[in-house]
């Protein structure tokens, strides 16, 4: 019932939400230890009541560079995983594509120069290509064998006779849509 009211954006905002209220519950749970052993080492060494609000400046500097540099982390580290992977494919799990496939979520791939980036902005089809019968390149097993089939009704042999120009006519327009089509 639930996933009729809602749609899939809807419950991946709500899992984004979920994500990011956790990284504020340990961002919480970082400043409240802080607190507590710079107030703890107050009472244990004899600090200043200064030195406390100096070691809990730092230990909030530290906690808010972690947590901005985190998702940076996160992003220089997925990059170099997919290029040792795709530098060394015994490095991580090789997927082929020969006979087409589907990239869901964003991937790094070489080039001939520099790197592509496929699955950005969602899912992205790869389709293996064939050069046709007249040389250009398309989607391969896209053809196949066509039939036309031209039904023609005449009273005699004379009046089927006089037919064969139109059915001529007829095969070669569908000739015509046939390669235009490829």
């Amino acid at each position: 019932m639930a996933a009729d009211l809602f749609g899939s954006d809807f419950r991946e905002e709500l899992g984004d939400v979920s994500v990011e209220l956790e990284r504020i519950g340990n961002l919480a749970d970082g400043v409240a230890r802080s607190v507590s052993n710079a107030f703890r080492g107050a009472l244990t060494e004899g600090k200043s009541f200064r030195s406390v609000l100096g070691d809990i400046a730092k230990a909030f500097a530290d906690i808010a560079l972690k947590a901005a540099l985190k998702p940076l982390g996160n992003m220089v580290g997925g990059f170099v995983e997919n290029l040792f992977t795709a530098a060394n494919p015994a490095l991580g799990g090789i997927k082929p594509f020969a006979k087409g496939g589907v990239i869901a979520a964003p991937s790094y791939f070489p080039l001939s120069q520099g790197l592509g980036l496929a699955g950005e902005a969602g899912p992205e089809a790869i389709m293996p290509l064939a050069r046709g019968p007249d040389g250009r390149l398309g989607v391969a097993g896209g053809g196949g064998a066509v039939q036309v089939t031209f039904n023609v009704t005449a009273q005699d042999a004379r009046s089927f006779a006089q037919s064969e120009a139109e059915v001529s006519a007829m095969l070669l327009r569908a000739v015509r849509r046939g390669t235009r089509g490829a």
